[in-house]
């Protein structure tokens, strides 16, 4: 989010969501790969296919892999950071303002060491509060919804939806991996182009109405209509999250915190996303077996409807917008211009007397200009 043009973030930093689901597709691919075998043989093929990919990686860095802009400018390398950035940038782009942008970002991150400290964590201001509850609250939903649970006990819920045969089941299971990875592509391709709200709202509003037709498959009897439901269920759930709460999960909290407090906030909703994550996956089969598989369906329902009113009372349109004017904006809507003034003097200037019209005014080239026929609004919402 620091370095990526802003009419292209969505989609690039999407990118990391579509690599952790190629592995989940692999993952799910080794059922019906070692279909048949010994289980004492097959437990510890899978082990061995995990050495694959890294051994793979490895390689790829190595021989393929550029190194960071960001890592080269701090080192001093500025003309090897610019070569890199010109395969980034359309052609003929003057990647010198590139260059200096992210000098200055180190000197601002280098500076927040001193000038930040967890304290403005622990007891944040109005506007760093806000942020806070945004950030962390998107990273906990994505896990409240179910996700990682449904994903971990698939096979489980498809046997209890009355498929029977373990090589339908894997069959099924990896459609639906294929497919929910299919559909974070053309997240990617929409979060830059119809906006986040949209596609969040969309994407929790389809994951509830699929659970809605899962859990009927509950009510009824183990007959092929139910079995469909079933299937189409998981499909229509996998395929909504993946368009909006998949990606957007980390997508908003990367475009609303600032520098001098990013990778202090990342961290604590990256931690408070894998604890829900576990909360949930360690009490699923038990919540299931207590309230029944229909009651749990209809619970992770209800849920995706409290966390649409949740982000719909918070989120902000931070679709094309720089991460200076996310902290003009929730300067703005709680009064407090603390956040403003610590980055000013992270900048080593005084803080603007009309911090709305300084921090969205440039007079450098605007670079998503050449990536995006959009024009960029000054207003937030």
């Amino acid at each position: 989010a620091e370095i990526s043009p802003a009419g292209r973030r969505g989609e690039l930093v999407t990118y990391s969501e579509m690599a952790i689901n190629v592995g989940i597709v692999f993952g799910f691919g080794t059922g019906l790969l070692f279909y048949g075998l010994d289980d004492n043989l097959e437990w510890r093929l899978m082990f061995a296919m995990g050495a694959i990919l890294p051994a793979l990686m490895i390689f790829l860095v190595l021989t393929v892999m550029p190194e960071s802009p960001r890592w080269l400018v701090g080192q001093g390398r500025d003309e090897e950071a610019k070569t890199i950035l010109s395969q980034i940038y359309p052609v003929g782009f003057n990647t010198d303002h590139v260059v200096q942008d992210i000098k200055e970002a180190l000197q601002r991150e280098k500076e927040a060491e001193h000038a930040v400290g967890w304290s403005v964590i622990f007891s944040p201001t109005p506007a760093i509060r806000r942020m806070l509850l945004l950030g962390i609250g998107t990273a906990v939903a994505q896990q409240a919804t179910g996700i990682d649970a449904i994903q971990y006990y698939m096979i489980d819920i498809l046997e209890e939806s009355g498929i029977s045969s373990e090589p339908t089941r894997l069959v099924v299971l990896m459609v639906l991996g294929i497919l929910k990875l299919g559909c974070i592509c053309i997240g990617g391709y929409f979060f830059d182009r119809r906006g986040r709200r949209p596609m969040i709202f969309i994407s929790l509003i389809g994951m509830a109405v699929a659970l809605f037709l899962t859990s009927i498959t509950f009510f009824g009897k183990d007959d092929a209509g139910s079995i469909a439901f079933a299937v189409i269920g998981l499909a229509l759930y996998l395929s909504f999250f993946s368009v909006g709460m998949g990606p957007g999960a980390w997508l908003i909290p990367s475009e609303v915190f600032p520098t001098s407090i990013r990778a202090k906030s990342m961290s604590v909703a990256t931690f408070f996303n894998r604890i829900t994550a576990t909360l949930m996956a360690s009490t699923f089969l038990s919540t299931a077996d207590g309230i029944g598989w229909a009651g749990f369906f209809l619970m992770l329902a209800a849920i995706c409807a409290v966390v649409v009113a949740f982000l719909n009372r918070f989120l902000p349109e931070t679709k094309g917008r720089s991460l200076e004017e996310m902290s003009v904006y929730f300067a703005e809507i709680t009064g407090d211009t603390t956040l403003l003034e610590v980055e000013a003097k992270l900048r080593n200037d005084e803080a603007p007397s009309d911090p709305k019209l300084e921090m969205t005014t440039s007079t450098r080239p605007n670079p998503d200009q050449s990536l995006s026929d959009e024009t960029t609004e000054p207003s937030i919402v």
